[in-house]
């Protein structure tokens, strides 16, 4: 019976739907509501009506709804106004996350100002920029080692090989000519050829930004 349970106890206790699903934590009750928080970050608020509540066991606090009823009916950043929902209990037992302490039961006369905060939600959006990439000659003057061949001349005696008829006896001076050869550097030409080739990808590169 829900008459029984200590409110006060359930503060920042586990809360789970009927389904046994995680609901968060329970943060207030007051007003015939219970007050349920899930996330750290885009925090989830659940004004849950105490009349939903089934059980608590000590450690949880679970309802009779599931978490799609509550999501679809009781999701919401402030509080209901005090007369949406049916008080089952007189006592209003609050959690306070600055001091965390309990506060007593609503005095007569007492004045319920609901507090509002705001959310920040930031947008993407793709811009587009293009990225030039140029090929460009480099002149280079390279040194190449060319081998070059000619003839020389030379000259050696030796005995006469074979039956040679010995000549006339050389009285005058005779010029006897042999023709060498030699190789030259002719015309340097270039020739073009593949090298290598250059890949260009383009990955998405993730970074952190920070937006006060």
């Amino acid at each position: 019976m829900i008459s029984n349970i200590e409110w006060g106890d359930t503060i920042k206790k586990e809360a789970r739907g009927s389904n046994d699903e995680d609901l968060g934590e329970v943060q207030e009750v007051t007003d015939g509501y219970v007050l349920v928080q899930r996330g750290m970050i885009n925090k989830e608020k659940f004004y849950i009506p105490q009349d939903q509540v089934e059980s608590y066991d000590g450690s949880v606090l679970r309802f009779t709804i599931s978490e799609d009823e509550i999501k679809s009916k009781y999701m919401s950043d402030i509080p209901p106004p005090p007369s949406s929902f049916t008080k089952p209990t007189s006592s209003r037992i609050q959690r306070s996350e600055d001091n965390n302490k309990d506060f007593g039961q609503v005095e007569e006369g007492e004045t319920k100002v609901p507090l509002s905060d705001e959310k920040l939600n930031v947008s993407k959006h793709t811009q587009e920029s293009q990225v030039k990439v140029t090929k460009e000659p480099i002149k280079e003057t390279k040194t190449v080692q060319v081998p070059l061949t000619h003839e020389e001349v030379t000259i050696e005696t030796r005995p006469p090989s074979g039956d040679i008829q010995a000549q006339e006896p050389v009285s005058s001076k005779e010029d006897i000519t042999i023709p060498v050869k030699k190789e030259e550097v002719g015309e340097v030409k270039k020739t073009p050829y593949v090298k290598e080739e250059v890949v260009v990808k383009k990955k998405p590169v993730t970074e952190t930004k920070e937006v006060t």
